[in-house]
């Protein structure tokens, strides 16, 4: 009996998270305002499509695709009900918080992103790109958010946040590409190889 070929969710992966962080980008970099609009596409594009994404990796017995997908998936759902807990959604008592706490869990998403961003270098330049993009994100905003320089990483944040929408559509399309035609129409580059098994 042949085995199944399961479908590759990158290309809906990386739409997620692209869609997400260019909305989110437009808050940090003053283009927009607030954040009541940008929590459905926190939800339903950061979320739930990561999420998909990472449960289909999973079944494709892709490790690292899986826990890329599932844990920026359940960040986004983290951060949706953050800004919902501080717009008072929950009531007055859930607005007695600490934005501290918020801070650490940037860091504790740094920490993780690093060992992800060490292990992309195995998969493709693209997805390595994005993940150093990513690292640059959470520290940007851990450190903002715990009141260290919080202009100037605030603004690194936000910068490396549309870098990352940029770089997740192109990965996306190429991967789209690679999936419909059959071949590399977009490049994405080869694995640094600095860990061959």
């Amino acid at each position: 009996m042949s085995e199944v070929k399961r479908p590759d969710p990158t290309a809906l992966g990386l739409f997620g998270l692209a869609m997400v962080t260019l909305v989110a980008s437009s808050e940090k970099l003053g283009f927009t305002h607030g954040v009541s609009y940008i929590i459905p596409w926190a939800i339903f594009l950061g979320a739930i499509a990561q999420l998909i994404a990472g449960i289909l990796d999973y079944q494709k017995n892709n490790i690292f695709g899986g826990t890329a997908f599932c844990a920026y998936g359940l960040f986004w759902l983290g951060t949706g009900m953050s800004w919902l807990i501080s717009m008072g959604t929950f009531g007055k008592t859930m607005l007695d918080y600490d934005p501290s706490q918020l801070g650490i869990a940037f860091i504790g998403y740094l920490i993780f992103t690093i060992f992800m961003t060490i292990a992309a270098t195995e998969t493709n330049k693209v997805l390595f790109l994005i993940f150093l993009f990513i690292d640059f994100l959470f520290l940007g905003l851990g450190l903002s958010t715990l009141g260290i320089y919080p202009v100037f990483f605030k603004k690194l944040a936000a910068i490396s946040e549309l870098v990352i929408a940029l770089l997740s559509f192109y990965g996306s399309g190429a991967n789209i590409f690679i999936n419909h035609f059959g071949k590399e129409i977009l490049p994405i580059g080869k694995p640094f190889g600095l860990f061959d098994r």
